[in-house]
């Protein structure tokens, strides 16, 4: 049995529980004392409460945060300094695909992961709450660490599901889908945290109307792109606008983290947000691309930084940043080609940012975004290192 800790909708119970009964009651194994207790308590999975602050979390991107990009990413940029420190999202998956027996079988790639990612999240989106419910009783029995709603995603096939970014409009859909996925955990006899991402609002800055409502929700987590639905990633993110959360947050008398979103560089630039605007984490996106040391940070065992300005992408040597771009290719290709059907087109996302700031990076570039598979991509690059 894990340990327990009381919820605060439960303390005043517990206050008169141990009032009201005996002590003998109140022996070990006693089953009324089980009973209660198991009804009232939550079981201490809740890897949030854990982590160190500021939080460092990898955004959730299609065709990008697979399992084999993930594998990377931890092998080079987690360890033991870190561990509790760096959360994992997967893809989103879509709840109504899980509840598909032809669509699940093509999806449930999306859901496999390694040990060594933990604290891992499993994203998910929907806008049918019955639906979410069944996903996330499929999702929760995979032992993630915790389940994230995406009600941000601004792709048009998602919004005109009424899901992603959609359920901006929707409020009370959004708080019916949190219930859901409560609904779905519980179901699958699991007691795992959930989250939510989100943006500020759909057409316009609307913080005031939307975030109070997932706030009277159970959520452990809130994580906000600080821009609109409608302004994609085309305008700068308004950090500013974390304050005003925080203090929304503060008012509903929850102890929900808040983690903010939206063109974080590199994690010295993640730790410098958290401090200026006072939230708990931040989420990257973009800025891991082709970038598997990028959570490393200062800490890398094998660098030795002469400056705290410069990241361990800066001063890894280019033969090293080549070499584990094959390593990404390989496990690329393992581990989601064939049935899979993960186009290997998808590894041209990761190229320029391994190839580039080098002399020849350019026509290497050009090389590699004609290749087909991991050889290919192995013999452009020991062909390149030949001449270096």
């Amino acid at each position: 049995m894990g340990i327990r800790y009381i919820s605060s909708s439960s303390k005043i119970a517990c206050k008169e529980f141990l009032k009201t009964t005996p002590s003998e009651t109140m022996r070990a194994g006693n089953p009324r004392f089980l009973k209660f207790f198991a009804r009232n308590l939550t079981t201490m999975k809740n890897f949030w409460t854990k982590l160190k602050k500021p939080i460092f979390c990898l955004a959730p991107m299609s065709d990008v945060t697979d399992i084999a990009f993930r594998h990377i990413l931890a092998k080079y940029g987690k360890n033991r300094e870190n561990q509790n420190q760096v959360v994992f999202w997967t893809e989103f998956v879509a709840a109504d695909g899980l509840c598909n027996k032809l669509a699940k079988k093509k999806l449930t790639h999306l859901l496999e992961y390694s040990e060594k990612e933990r604290p891992i999240v499993a994203q998910v989106f929907g806008a049918n709450p019955e639906n979410m419910k069944k996903a996330c009783q499929y999702i929760a029995s995979l032992d993630f660490d915790g389940i994230d709603i995406n009600m941000g995603c601004p792709d048009r096939s998602v919004v005109s599901q009424g899901a992603g970014a959609g359920l901006i409009k929707t409020p009370a859909l959004a708080r019916k889908i949190i219930q859901a996925v409560h609904e779905g955990i519980k179901a699958a006899g699991k007691d795992i945290p959930v989250s939510v991402k989100t943006r500020v609002g759909f057409n316009k800055e609307e913080i005031d109307t939307w975030i109070p409502e997932l706030l009277k929700e159970d959520i452990s987590a809130l994580t906000i792109h600080l821009r609109t639905a409608k302004e994609l990633s085309l305008v700068p993110a308004k950090w500013d606008y974390i304050k005003k959360i925080k203090k929304l947050i503060e008012k509903s008398g929850k102890e929900i983290l808040l983690i903010g979103n939206g063109d974080v560089v590199d994690i010295d630039d993640a730790r410098r947000k958290c401090e200026q605007f006072g939230c708990d984490g931040a989420m990257i996106g973009r800025g891991v691309f082709g970038n598997p040391w990028f959570f490393a940070g200062c800490q890398r065992e094998s660098l030795t930084l002469n400056s705290m300005s410069k990241t361990p992408f800066d001063i890894i040597s280019v033969e090293e940043k080549l070499r584990v771009l094959i390593e990404h290719v390989q496990v690329f290709e393992k581990e989601l080609s064939g049935p899979k059907h993960k186009n290997f087109a998808i590894m041209k996302k990761h190229y320029k940012a391994y190839a580039n700031g080098f002399d020849g990076a350019k026509e290497l570039r050009v090389k590699l975004m004609e290749t087909e598979n991991a050889r290919q991509v192995e013999k452009i690059i020991n062909d390149f290192l030949k001449k270096v």
